[in-house]
């Protein structure tokens, strides 16, 4: 009987630096610190951090770099290697901070990034009905369809109708939500809710991971644009993290530069450099 030949699969190529190899056991153990779907791309990215590592850990030792380990507020503590690597970053590379003018730009070309929410007045009525469940789904749209036709006929009964057949706690007060705003209610019901008019029954029952949701909205309230003085800090934390990364990675491309690395390309490598 003819078997089917297995593909040799090549032998990775050592992972090294300057011809310190980093061992395949120690980029197994790095994988779980980076989420990818692909275990080869898991194993690429945790062999380019390891591969940082070492070219800082060698450029450390070079400098004669010394530091003191740092204490964060809840008791962690550096080891005396991530401290002389922090040092080596902070001496070595140079991030400027975002000017007042650069945050400026910044806000003025992403205004609608710097808005106070939206705000919905709403009132709902639930049918209940698993999104797995094909039979009760169909009885509860029905029910759901008949009762928007009855409803936009009559607004009135809406809170008589919510304390007969909502599935929802909200029926004890007609059906009312209260205010909610962007992300606080599944999608589908904030997608109706921006296209409706205050003061009506959407004229379609809605459908929901719930159930089918009659819903009323009965007062909106738009969203404003911050004022820069609100938001000034967050830009500024925002640019100079991104100036930060930019920079660190600059400052590893040189180092990678002037280094023997095998088995890895560093081109994508993304991230802070010390944690």
């Amino acid at each position: 009987m003819a078997t089917t030949p297995r593909r040799r699969v090549a032998p990775r190529v050592p992972v090294s630096v300057n011809g310190v190899v980093i061992p395949g056991g120690d980029i197994a153990r790095e994988t779980q610190h980076h989420h990818a779907t692909d275990p080869d791309e898991a194993w690429n990215l945790a062999a380019r951090a390891l591969v940082i590592r070492e070219l800082l850990s060698q450029e450390v030792e070079r400098l004669s770099i010394v530091a003191e380990p740092l204490e964060d507020g809840e008791g962690r503590r550096e080891t005396p290697q991530e401290a002389r690597l922090r040092a080596l970053i902070e001496r070595e590379v140079d991030v400027p901070s975002a000017d007042e003018a650069a945050c400026r730009r910044y806000y003025d070309a992403n205004t609608r990034r710097f808005r106070s929410p939206d705000l919905f007045e709403a009132a709902h009525i639930l049918f209940v009905a698993a999104p797995d469940d094909g039979a009760a789904r169909d009885r509860a749209r029905e029910a759901a369809t008949a009762l928007v036709a009855d409803l936009v006929r009559d607004p009135a009964g809406f809170v008589a109708a919510a304390a007969a057949h909502s599935a929802c706690p909200s029926s004890k007060q007609g059906g009312n939500l209260g205010q909610v705003s962007t992300g606080q209610t599944v999608p589908e019901f904030e997608t109706a809710l921006r296209g409706m008019v205050p003061g009506v029954v959407h004229p379609r029952a809605v459908e929901s991971r719930y159930g089918l949701h009659v819903v009323r909205l009965d007062r909106r309230i738009d969203g404003e644009v911050l004022p820069f003085d609100l938001v000034r800090d967050r830009i500024a934390d925002y640019l100079d993290e991104a100036v930060r990364r930019r920079a660190q990675q600059q400052y590893v491309s040189i180092l990678a530069g002037r280094a023997q690395v095998t088995g890895v390309e560093l081109a994508a490598a993304r991230g802070p450099l010390v944690q």
